[in-house]
């Protein structure tokens, strides 16, 4: 079993004994067993259960009193449901006397009401943030947000981990030369993220797709702005939703002579019609991280699933040490 660099030397059972717990809603277990598994922790007891008219019942099986509790769960779809049987679980540990609540959400819904670019909308993230905190939770640590703002909607520290050095990882795995990537926002409201991604990735070149938005999940491709001839075109998105944004983005770069097309996206929300938009010859790949669960049945030839785990992991682990976010080795982790 592998541990955290600056834990090796210490001993199982000394970890085992640590005022850590670490509890997982019923939105992504494997993934909260995969995160307790690279910090060689058992995953702490709970009963979740759902009464005959949909109320959630949450029970904590184990004394959490005077620890440091982490509880995993995305909001990720059904979203209100999964939300829901967060704020129970915060307000169950709260009310067993924790001593630090952190909300640990690889998946935040709601993130794209950030703003209100309509007349009488409302701003859901920040509701959502208020209703977090407003159960009990002292820290969140979130994955890939949609937007930067998010953060400061929060009333409390904010741990933000980006899962692009997992995806990184694995292009570099792929030998692609340098000069033939090229890195796609596949819309101008990603630009920022995409320049960050090309800058880590042999610093390529990046090309942005121009669309006009219709309404909500219906794009329409206007131009293309950047040169994608003969070149790997890499596209980069934080989601995939119906996939709509990316599959019309993909289908202009082929019409532009990009020679092979990867979608690159941390979070797979995958409604849709996403996987026929997906699996219809468009990519060469599509390569997602496991912060949301991609069902069974959503599985499709060229989809690539990696796990942000250890990443999360590493990052309990830092806030539990209270280590510094400067310190040697943290900025690899790629968090804010």
């Amino acid at each position: 079993m592998f541990f955290p660099q600056d834990l090796k030397d210490m001993k199982l059972e000394d970890i085992q004994d640590t005022r850590l717990r670490i509890f997982s809603g019923t939105a992504n277990l494997p993934l909260a067993q995969e995160i307790a598994c690279y910090m060689g922790l058992d995953l702490s007891k709970i009963n979740i259960k759902r009464f005959a008219d949909g109320e959630i019942y949450v029970q904590l099986k184990e004394s959490v009193r005077g620890c440091d509790v982490f509880l995993v769960q995305p909001t990720c779809p059904p979203a209100n449901e999964n939300l829901m049987e967060l704020l129970v679980m915060i307000d169950a540990c709260r009310r067993a006397s924790a001593k630090t609540i952190t909300a640990v959400i690889p998946y935040f819904g709601y993130a794209r009401a950030d703003r209100k670019t309509h007349g009488r909308e409302s701003i859901a993230a920040k509701l959502v943030a208020n209703l977090i905190t407003e159960a009990g939770a002292n820290r969140v640590l979130a994955c890939d947000l949609h937007s930067g703002q998010s953060i400061g909607y929060f009333d409390i520290p904010v741990d933000h981990v980006h899962g692009q050095p997992v995806i990184l990882d694995y292009l570099a795995s792929k030998m692609i030369s340098s000069q033939d990537l090229v890195v796609v926002s596949p819309d101008v409201g990603g630009v920022a993220r995409a320049r960050a991604f090309a800058k880590k990735l042999s610093d390529a070149p990046l090309a942005i797709v121009d669309k006009r938005r219709q309404g909500h999940n219906v794009a329409e491709v206007m131009n293309l702005i950047g040169d994608v001839k003969g070149k790997v075109a890499v596209m980069v998105d934080d989601m995939i939703d119906t996939a709509g944004t990316i599959a019309n983005g993909a289908a202009l770069l082929h019409q532009e002579g990009a020679r092979e097309v990867y979608a690159c996206s941390t979070h797979a929300v995958f409604s849709p019609p996403a996987i026929e938009r997906l699996s219809g010859g468009l990519f060469q790949e599509v390569i997602i991280t496991n912060t949301i669960p991609v069902k069974e049945n959503n599985y499709f030839p060229q989809l690539t699933v990696l796990s942000v785990a250890n990443l999360l992991g590493e990052t309990i682990w830092r806030v539990y040490d209270d280590s510094s976010a400067d310190s040697e080795g943290h900025s690899s982790l790629g968090i804010d």
